[in-house]
């Protein structure tokens, strides 16, 4: 095989130790020469890692993208030395005897031929975006935690007053929680902390709140609610700071927020994930792959075999998958129509991964060239297919002509009106 890189590096990463193993390829001999050493992970020894790779003029650098320990390595290296960060499913070693040393010479060694190919790592700047909306999506789910906490021990002890305010965490329902947290009201005067139209249900919730609820109860609840109130203000104050951070890509927002299903916080948390450069992706189609949202292929002898998606990103495959829940409830648009054709036919989960796909590729479009996003209309699917569509009504109406003659053959024959004598 031709050799790609003359002068490469496999990086081994533990965290503690890195394995680096060079490869130079020297005129007049078969194989390259070969130098090993080992750095610890402290930011002094990494460095000392990248003053002997340059030394050495090695130009290409590998390491497996497992876990978060190549990301130290990555930060000191970066900007120096041409970085591939690889799938370890994808460089995985010949069966045999495993070393730390034998996987970084199996790495230079795949480098060297040119056989790996690059993940997607954004530039530094989106790292550091991602990294907090990952955090405030933490957050989010945490607050979600909470509550249904809350609501467990509300029927532990009896209180039944989700049963009939809809929304427990509300400004009603949050004054109620207090109050009863509190213990210094009683089951009437909570009732009438309600707000709004709660109140036409006053005699409901006093019979939720007419319980002898415990004082390890009270106790769990006061502690719930401060943590509630913790979680939503650290939301809050991340929202902020996000806010900060992605005041230079406003325009990537707004061409994010054009597609349907997506607002602000949701282009936010796309945006963190892929960056305004996708030029690693060559097409829409390569993009909708790396986020897990394509289905999968498997076909052997001309025969297609059943396969499961990839996983891809598993952070941008949920807001996608929630996005595409709301873009199938926007009436009047192209995706609702898609979403329910395929529904009848595949099922609700599957519809909804086939239009996360299709926003997976109306994030590509709309990021690379630079124009919003303009749905299809929709009536598109019918005027794509307006022969069948025809050749389809017919046969329904053919059916239903066919089911009237069919009830008007076996329906009952008139019963005559009775003769009443003498008229």
């Amino acid at each position: 095989m031709d050799i790609v890189h003359s002068r490469c590096c496999g990086l081994d990463v533990h965290q503690a130790t890195v394995v680096a193993c060079v490869l130079v390829s020297e005129e007049g001999r078969a194989r390259p020469r070969k130098e090993v050493r080992t750095f610890r992970t402290v930011r002094c020894e990494l460095e000392e890692l990248r003053a002997w790779l340059l030394e050495q003029a090695v130009s290409t650098v590998v390491m497996e993208g497992t876990g978060v320990y190549w990301r130290p390595v990555y930060a000191v290296l970066e900007g120096h030395l041409d970085l591939y960060v690889v799938n370890a499913r994808h460089v995985r070693n010949v069966p045999g005897r495993k070393t730390d040393v034998k996987d970084s010479e199996w790495l230079a060694t795949l480098l060297r031929m040119g056989l790996l190919r690059k993940s997607f790592v954004p530039c530094k700047a989106i790292r550091a975006l991602r990294d907090l909306t990952r955090y405030r999506r933490m957050l989010v789910q945490s607050e979600t935690t909470e509550k249904n906490r809350i609501l467990k021990v509300l029927e532990t002890a009896g209180v039944k007053v989700a049963t009939f305010a809809s929304d427990v965490f509300g400004v009603s329902g949050m004054a109620m929680l207090k109050a009863l947290a509190s213990g210094e009201l009683p089951p009437e005067q909570i009732a009438d902390l309600a707000r709004g139209r709660l109140r036409q249900k006053l005699a409901d919730l006093r019979l939720a709140f007419d319980v002898l609820i415990e004082e390890h109860h009270r106790i769990l609840l006061r502690d719930l609610l401060e943590r509630l109130a913790q979680t939503a203000k650290d939301i809050a104050r991340y929202e902020e700071l996000l806010d900060t951070y992605v005041a230079p890509y406003e325009k990537n927002l707004e061409m994010l927020c054009t597609i349907d299903g997506i607002q602000r916080r949701a282009a936010i948390e796309v945006f963190a994930e892929v960056g305004p450069d996708l030029a690693d992706f060559p097409s829409d189609a390569n993009f909708a792959a790396w986020t897990g949202t394509c289905p999968g292929k498997n076909e052997s002898a001309g025969k297609a075999m059943k396969a499961r998606r990839r996983r891809g990103n598993p952070y941008l495959q949920s807001i996608l998958v929630e996005a595409a829940l709301a873009a199938s409830r926007k009436k009047a648009t192209y995706l609702r129509d898609k979403y329910h054709r395929l529904k009848a036919r595949r099922g609700a989960m599957r519809a909804l991964f086939a239009i996360a796909h299709k926003l997976a590729r109306a994030v590509y479009r709309v990021l690379t060239t630079g124009e919003p996003y303009r749905d299809l209309g929709p009536e598109y699917l019918d005027a794509k297919n307006k022969d069948g569509l025809v050749r389809q009504l017919v046969n329904r109406l053919k059916r239903i002509a066919t089911l009237d003659d069919v009830v008007a053959h076996f329906q009952p024959a008139p019963i005559p009106p009775p003769i009443i004598p003498g008229t």
